[in-house]
């Protein structure tokens, strides 16, 4: 269960920078309003992940699942393009977040 509350976590952490840039410096109240929801949630899913899982490896994935969305999000909106040695760095972060699951 911890690994899927982590997982929804790092989920969320995407949600949180999209809302943030969404929010252009906190000036629009609903993507404010998501950042700050998803920001502690994202945060709590952390901290109850990491009572069972340890802290380097908790974070680790938390992270790189928030790079990997937040990266495909900017990608599919075109606010970043989709480059193919983006597309394989990325794929490798993915990669390595799958084998922290295996090797942990």
């Amino acid at each position: 269960m911890s690994w899927l509350i982590l997982i929804f976590s790092g989920a969320l952490e995407a949600v949180w920078a999209a809302a943030l840039h969404r929010s252009k410096g906190f000036r629009k109240p609903i993507p404010t309003a998501v950042f700050l929801v998803s920001v502690i949630a994202s945060m709590a899913g952390l901290a109850i992940a990491m009572q069972s899982i340890p802290t380097g490896t908790a974070y680790a994935v938390w992270v790189g699942v928030g790079v990997v969305l937040t990266a495909t999000y900017a990608m599919v909106t075109k606010v970043e393009r989709a480059t193919t040695a983006r597309l394989l760095l990325l794929a490798g972060i993915g990669a390595c977040v799958v084998g922290l699951k295996v090797v942990a």
